[in-house]
Protein backbone atom coordinates (compact mmCIF):
# COMPACT_ATOMS: atom_id res chain seq x y z
CA UNK A 1 0.00 0.00 0.00
CA UNK A 2 1.15 3.64 -0.40
CA UNK A 3 1.70 5.03 2.66
CA UNK A 4 3.30 8.50 4.27
CA UNK A 5 4.28 11.96 2.37
CA UNK A 6 4.68 11.94 -1.87
CA UNK A 7 5.59 15.06 -3.02
CA UNK A 8 3.65 16.47 -6.24
CA UNK A 9 6.76 17.96 -8.03
CA UNK A 10 6.94 21.28 -9.69
CA UNK A 11 8.56 21.31 -13.43
CA UNK A 12 11.14 23.78 -13.05
CA UNK A 13 11.87 25.68 -16.01
CA UNK A 14 14.79 27.77 -18.27
CA UNK A 15 13.83 31.48 -18.74
CA UNK A 16 13.77 30.21 -22.15
CA UNK A 17 10.97 27.77 -21.40
CA UNK A 18 12.66 24.77 -21.45
CA UNK A 19 12.42 22.33 -18.76
CA UNK A 20 15.48 22.83 -16.59
CA UNK A 21 17.20 19.43 -16.05
CA UNK A 22 19.91 20.78 -13.50
CA UNK A 23 17.10 22.29 -11.06
CA UNK A 24 15.05 18.92 -11.58
CA UNK A 25 18.15 16.77 -10.32
CA UNK A 26 18.46 19.48 -7.48
CA UNK A 27 15.35 18.95 -6.57
CA UNK A 28 14.31 15.12 -6.51
CA UNK A 29 18.26 14.63 -4.56
CA UNK A 30 16.91 16.95 -2.27
CA UNK A 31 13.58 15.05 -1.87
CA UNK A 32 14.99 11.65 -1.41
CA UNK A 33 17.88 13.04 1.20
CA UNK A 34 15.11 14.21 3.10
CA UNK A 35 13.08 11.24 3.55
CA UNK A 36 10.28 11.66 1.13
CA UNK A 37 8.43 8.16 0.61
CA UNK A 38 7.44 8.88 -3.12
CA UNK A 39 7.12 11.36 -5.96
CA UNK A 40 4.37 12.55 -7.94
CA UNK A 41 5.81 14.38 -10.76
CA UNK A 42 3.76 15.76 -13.61
CA UNK A 43 0.62 16.29 -12.05
CA UNK A 44 -1.38 19.05 -11.40
CA UNK A 45 1.80 20.98 -9.37
CA UNK A 46 3.81 19.93 -12.09
CA UNK A 47 2.03 21.95 -14.64
CA UNK A 48 0.84 19.25 -16.32
CA UNK A 49 -1.46 21.07 -18.93
CA UNK A 50 0.99 23.56 -20.15
CA UNK A 51 3.35 20.78 -21.22
CA UNK A 52 3.77 18.46 -24.61
CA UNK A 53 3.01 14.85 -24.24
CA UNK A 54 6.79 14.34 -24.64
CA UNK A 55 7.40 16.66 -21.99
CA UNK A 56 6.03 14.90 -19.59
CA UNK A 57 7.16 11.79 -20.50
CA UNK A 58 10.63 13.02 -20.39
CA UNK A 59 10.06 14.56 -17.04
CA UNK A 60 8.85 11.09 -15.91
CA UNK A 61 11.65 9.04 -17.80
CA UNK A 62 14.03 11.61 -15.43
CA UNK A 63 12.37 11.16 -12.34
CA UNK A 64 12.37 7.26 -12.86
CA UNK A 65 15.57 7.69 -13.68
CA UNK A 66 17.12 9.94 -10.35
CA UNK A 67 15.28 8.04 -7.67
CA UNK A 68 17.00 5.10 -9.07
CA UNK A 69 14.58 3.00 -7.00
CA UNK A 70 15.01 4.63 -3.96
CA UNK A 71 11.18 5.57 -3.82
CA UNK A 72 8.24 4.79 -6.10
CA UNK A 73 7.28 7.27 -8.81
CA UNK A 74 3.53 7.90 -9.57
CA UNK A 75 3.50 9.40 -12.92
CA UNK A 76 1.35 11.64 -13.90
CA UNK A 77 -0.53 10.57 -17.07
CA UNK A 78 -3.96 11.26 -17.19
CA UNK A 79 -5.81 12.78 -19.67
CA UNK A 80 -9.53 13.95 -20.52
CA UNK A 81 -9.08 11.80 -23.68
CA UNK A 82 -8.82 7.99 -22.43
CA UNK A 83 -6.93 7.03 -25.53
CA UNK A 84 -4.15 9.45 -24.69
CA UNK A 85 -4.50 8.51 -21.23
CA UNK A 86 -3.63 4.97 -21.84
CA UNK A 87 -0.95 6.19 -24.48
CA UNK A 88 1.16 8.07 -21.49
CA UNK A 89 0.39 5.45 -19.12
CA UNK A 90 2.38 2.42 -21.29
CA UNK A 91 5.11 4.81 -22.35
CA UNK A 92 5.18 5.36 -18.07
CA UNK A 93 5.39 1.84 -17.37
CA UNK A 94 7.98 0.61 -20.05
CA UNK A 95 10.55 4.29 -18.83
CA UNK A 96 10.08 2.07 -15.17
CA UNK A 97 7.30 4.01 -13.28
CA UNK A 98 5.76 2.45 -10.27
CA UNK A 99 2.07 4.09 -10.50
CA UNK A 100 0.53 6.24 -12.82
CA UNK A 101 -1.50 8.92 -11.47
CA UNK A 102 -5.12 8.92 -13.51
CA UNK A 103 -7.00 12.68 -12.69
CA UNK A 104 -10.83 12.76 -13.41
CA UNK A 105 -11.45 13.71 -16.90
CA UNK A 106 -11.91 17.30 -17.42
CA UNK A 107 -13.72 20.26 -19.41
CA UNK A 108 -15.30 17.25 -21.07
CA UNK A 109 -17.30 16.70 -17.51
CA UNK A 110 -18.44 12.80 -17.95
CA UNK A 111 -21.49 10.94 -16.08
CA UNK A 112 -20.33 9.07 -13.27
CA UNK A 113 -20.33 5.86 -15.84
CA UNK A 114 -18.35 7.96 -18.32
CA UNK A 115 -15.69 8.38 -15.49
CA UNK A 116 -15.92 4.49 -14.53
CA UNK A 117 -15.47 3.15 -18.06
CA UNK A 118 -12.38 5.81 -18.20
CA UNK A 119 -10.78 4.44 -15.36
CA UNK A 120 -11.85 0.76 -16.41
CA UNK A 121 -10.39 1.50 -19.68
CA UNK A 122 -7.00 2.24 -18.93
CA UNK A 123 -6.74 -0.57 -15.98
CA UNK A 124 -7.45 -2.90 -18.14
CA UNK A 125 -5.47 -1.72 -20.74
CA UNK A 126 -1.87 -1.23 -19.10
CA UNK A 127 -0.93 -3.57 -16.09
CA UNK A 128 0.44 -0.56 -14.19
CA UNK A 129 -0.83 -0.14 -10.56
CA UNK A 130 -3.33 3.35 -10.71
CA UNK A 131 -3.80 5.97 -8.00
CA UNK A 132 -6.97 7.74 -8.65
CA UNK A 133 -6.72 11.86 -8.83
CA UNK A 134 -10.39 13.10 -7.61
CA UNK A 135 -10.25 16.70 -7.49
CA UNK A 136 -14.24 18.38 -8.54
CA UNK A 137 -12.13 22.10 -8.14
CA UNK A 138 -9.95 21.63 -11.31
CA UNK A 139 -12.05 19.08 -13.01
CA UNK A 140 -15.89 20.24 -12.76
CA UNK A 141 -16.49 16.29 -11.84
CA UNK A 142 -16.76 14.90 -8.44
CA UNK A 143 -15.82 11.22 -8.47
CA UNK A 144 -18.82 9.58 -6.64
CA UNK A 145 -17.87 7.51 -3.77
CA UNK A 146 -20.10 4.85 -5.38
CA UNK A 147 -17.97 4.87 -8.56
CA UNK A 148 -15.27 4.79 -6.53
CA UNK A 149 -15.81 1.89 -4.91
CA UNK A 150 -16.85 -0.07 -7.75
CA UNK A 151 -13.35 1.04 -9.62
CA UNK A 152 -11.43 -0.16 -6.59
CA UNK A 153 -12.32 -3.89 -7.13
CA UNK A 154 -10.24 -3.99 -10.25
CA UNK A 155 -6.50 -4.97 -9.10
CA UNK A 156 -4.44 -2.21 -10.65
CA UNK A 157 -6.53 1.04 -8.87
CA UNK A 158 -5.20 0.13 -5.69
CA UNK A 159 -5.15 4.45 -4.40
CA UNK A 160 -6.62 7.63 -4.58
CA UNK A 161 -5.32 11.04 -3.94
CA UNK A 162 -8.91 12.30 -2.76
CA UNK A 163 -8.96 16.20 -2.90
CA UNK A 164 -12.99 16.87 -3.17
CA UNK A 165 -12.68 19.25 -0.35
CA UNK A 166 -15.52 16.81 1.29
CA UNK A 167 -14.29 15.62 4.92
CA UNK A 168 -17.72 13.57 4.55
CA UNK A 169 -17.17 11.99 1.51
CA UNK A 170 -13.40 10.99 2.38
CA UNK A 171 -14.67 9.42 5.57
CA UNK A 172 -17.34 7.36 3.84
CA UNK A 173 -14.28 6.41 1.11
CA UNK A 174 -12.34 5.49 3.92
CA UNK A 175 -14.76 3.74 5.74
CA UNK A 176 -16.13 1.81 2.84
CA UNK A 177 -13.10 0.97 0.98
CA UNK A 178 -11.21 -2.11 0.51
CA UNK A 179 -8.56 -2.77 3.18
CA UNK A 180 -6.08 -3.03 1.11
CA UNK A 181 -6.89 0.05 -1.04
CA UNK A 182 -5.00 3.89 0.22
CA UNK A 183 -6.57 6.91 0.34
CA UNK A 184 -4.13 10.05 0.23
CA UNK A 185 -5.02 13.36 0.99
CA UNK A 186 -4.41 15.81 -1.65
CA UNK A 187 -4.57 19.05 0.16
CA UNK A 188 -1.81 19.73 3.06
CA UNK A 189 -5.16 21.92 5.35
CA UNK A 190 -6.50 19.12 5.76
CA UNK A 191 -4.10 15.89 5.34
CA UNK A 192 -3.32 15.39 9.60
CA UNK A 193 -7.18 15.01 9.79
CA UNK A 194 -7.40 12.66 6.97
CA UNK A 195 -4.64 10.66 8.08
CA UNK A 196 -6.10 10.78 11.87
CA UNK A 197 -9.37 9.19 10.15
CA UNK A 198 -7.60 6.66 9.07
CA UNK A 199 -6.08 7.74 5.65
CA UNK A 200 -2.83 6.28 4.88
CA UNK A 201 -0.85 9.97 4.27
CA UNK A 202 -0.49 13.31 1.59
CA UNK A 203 0.12 13.82 -1.71
CA UNK A 204 1.85 17.27 -0.99
CA UNK A 205 2.45 20.25 -1.79
CA UNK A 206 4.43 21.89 0.74
CA UNK A 207 6.23 19.04 0.82
CA UNK A 208 8.40 20.27 -2.17
CA UNK A 209 9.49 22.54 0.47
CA UNK A 210 9.35 21.03 3.87
CA UNK A 211 9.25 17.38 3.13
CA UNK A 212 11.29 16.28 6.46
CA UNK A 213 8.81 18.17 8.07
CA UNK A 214 5.82 16.85 6.12
CA UNK A 215 7.03 13.00 6.88
CA UNK A 216 7.00 13.48 10.87
CA UNK A 217 3.54 14.81 10.65
CA UNK A 218 2.24 12.15 8.87
CA UNK A 219 4.15 9.46 10.80
CA UNK A 220 3.18 10.69 14.04
CA UNK A 221 -0.54 10.72 12.94
CA UNK A 222 0.11 7.17 11.49
CA UNK A 223 1.71 6.25 14.87
CA UNK A 224 -1.02 7.48 17.20
CA UNK A 225 1.36 10.25 18.73
CA UNK A 226 -1.20 12.91 18.04
CA UNK A 227 -0.19 15.05 19.85
CA UNK A 228 3.01 15.43 17.90
CA UNK A 229 1.31 15.24 14.95
CA UNK A 230 -0.83 18.30 15.89
CA UNK A 231 1.51 20.29 16.99
CA UNK A 232 3.43 20.24 13.67
CA UNK A 233 0.17 21.03 12.06
CA UNK A 234 -0.39 23.77 13.27
CA UNK A 235 3.17 25.06 13.13
CA UNK A 236 3.17 24.54 9.68
CA UNK A 237 -0.08 25.97 9.13
CA UNK A 238 1.12 29.59 7.69
CA UNK A 239 3.18 27.57 5.11
CA UNK A 240 -0.08 25.54 4.07
CA UNK A 241 -2.28 28.35 3.73
CA UNK A 242 0.13 30.51 2.56
CA UNK A 243 0.52 27.79 -0.71
CA UNK A 244 -3.24 29.49 -2.10
CA UNK A 245 -2.12 32.96 -1.90
CA UNK A 246 -2.32 31.95 -5.72
CA UNK A 247 -3.14 29.57 -8.20
CA UNK A 248 -0.79 26.36 -7.35
CA UNK A 249 1.78 26.15 -8.03
CA UNK A 250 2.29 29.77 -8.24
CA UNK A 251 3.39 29.89 -4.47
CA UNK A 252 5.27 26.93 -4.00
CA UNK A 253 7.26 27.88 -7.01
CA UNK A 254 8.51 31.20 -5.76
CA UNK A 255 9.07 30.10 -2.24
CA UNK A 256 11.35 27.24 -3.86
CA UNK A 257 13.05 30.07 -6.02
CA UNK A 258 14.00 31.80 -2.41
CA UNK A 259 15.64 28.69 -1.08
CA UNK A 260 17.76 28.37 -4.44
CA UNK A 261 16.35 25.25 -5.60
CA UNK A 262 14.72 27.03 -8.98
CA UNK A 263 14.37 29.49 -11.06
CA UNK A 264 10.97 31.51 -10.98
CA UNK A 265 9.73 30.14 -13.82
CA UNK A 266 6.37 29.35 -15.22
CA UNK A 267 4.64 28.67 -18.25
CA UNK A 268 1.29 30.96 -19.48
CA UNK A 269 -1.04 31.26 -18.34
CA UNK A 270 0.67 30.60 -14.86
CA UNK A 271 2.75 34.00 -13.92
CA UNK A 272 4.79 35.40 -11.21
CA UNK A 273 3.04 36.45 -8.28
CA UNK A 274 2.18 39.61 -7.53
CA UNK A 275 4.63 41.75 -5.54
CA UNK A 276 1.83 42.25 -2.54
CA UNK A 277 2.09 38.11 -2.47
CA UNK A 278 5.36 37.36 -3.19
CA UNK A 279 6.29 39.53 0.15
CA UNK A 280 3.90 37.85 1.90
CA UNK A 281 5.27 34.72 1.20
CA UNK A 282 9.20 35.82 2.03
CA UNK A 283 7.61 36.73 5.33
CA UNK A 284 6.25 33.61 5.83
CA UNK A 285 9.58 31.73 4.75
CA UNK A 286 11.94 34.02 7.32
CA UNK A 287 8.76 33.42 9.96
CA UNK A 288 9.19 29.63 8.99
CA UNK A 289 13.10 29.73 9.23
CA UNK A 290 13.50 28.46 5.68
CA UNK A 291 15.38 31.40 4.55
Amino acid sequence: MLEGVFTALVTPFKKNGEIDRDSLKKIVDFQIKEGISGLVPMGTTGESPTVSIEENMDVVEMVVKLADGKVPVIAGTGSNCTDEAIRMTKMAKNMGADYSLQVNPYYNKPTQEGLYRHFMAIADAVDLPMVLYNIQGRTGVNLETETLLRLAKHENIQAVKEASGSLPQMMDVIKNKPRDFSVLSGDDNVGLPLTLMGGNGIVSVASNIIPRWMEEMVTAARQGNVEKARTIHYELLPLFKAMFLETNPIPVKSCMAMMGLLEEEYRLPLCPPSDANREKLREMMRGQGLI
